[in-house]
C-alpha cells in the first residue's frame, strides 16, 4: 500500500483513508455501478473497506497514458473525462464516464502501460482496487473475488465488443467513400 500512497503523492493526488460503506455510496449503487452489482451490500462493504478512497479535483489526472500501475478504480462521485492521444500527438475523446464506472482494468489485470488519461471534468472521489486487494479477497473472501472476476471479465468482454463495433462501422464508412 506504501508504493500505493507514494504513486499518487508523486501525482498530486490524495488517498483518504478507505470506501467504508460503499454499499451507501450513491442511492442506487447497484444499478450504476456494474463491477457491484451482484454483491451483496455486506460484500460491497467488505471489498469496500479494503480499497483505498482516492480524491481529486477537476483538472487532475487519476491515470495517465503510458504509465505502468496494478490497480483500477471505481468512480464513486464526479465526472472524469477519457482521453487517448494519438501518433502524431492529437487529442481524441473516448470517454466521458460518471459515478459507477470502472477504469483502468485493462492495466490492472496485465500491468501493461495504460492506454488513455484519464483526468478529472470535476472533483472526483474514487476507490482504487488494486491487483493484491483482488488476490486478498479470493485467499479470504473467495464468493467475492469469484464475483468480482466474473464482472471484470464481463465488463472487458462489453468494451471489446463495442470497440469491435465501432472498428465495423469506421471501415464500413471508409469503404463508402472509396
Amino acid at each position: 500500500m506504501a508504493l500505493l500512497q507514494a504513486h499518487f503523492a508523486r501525482t498530486g493526488l490524495q488517498l483518504d483513508g478507505t470506501c467504508v460503506g460503499l454499499s451507501s455510496y450513491g442511492l442506487q449503487w447497484r444499478q450504476t455501478a456494474a463491477l457491484l452489482e451482484d454483491l451483496t451490500a455486506e460484500e460491497a462493504d467488505t471489498l469496500g473497506a479494503l480499497m483505498p478512497l482516492l480524491r481529486a479535483r477537476a483538472g487532475q489526472a487519476l491515470i495517465t497514458e503510458g504509465d505502468v500501475g496494478d490497480w483500477m478504480l471505481l468512480l464513486l462521485g464526479g465526472t472524469v473525462d477519457v482521453t487517448k492521444r494519438s501518433e502524431s500527438g492529437q487529442v481524441s475523446r473516448l470517454a466521458v464516464i460518471k459515478q459507477g464506472a470502472a477504469v483502468g482494468e485493462m492495466s490492472m489485470l496485465d500491468a501493461a502501460p495504460r492506454y488513455a488519461t484519464c483526468t478529472a471534468i470535476e472533483d472526483v472521489q474514487a476507490g482504487v482496487l488494486p491487483r493484491a486487494v483482488i488476490a486478498r479477497l479470493i485467499q479470504d473472501h473467495p464468493a467475492i473475488g469469484a464475483k468480482l472476476l466474473v464482472k471484470l471479465t464481463q465488463l472487458l468482454a462489453q468494451r471489446l465488443r463495442n470497440t469491435s463495433t465501432q472498428l465495423v462501422k469506421l471501415l464500413q464508412q471508409h469503404r463508402s467513400h472509396e
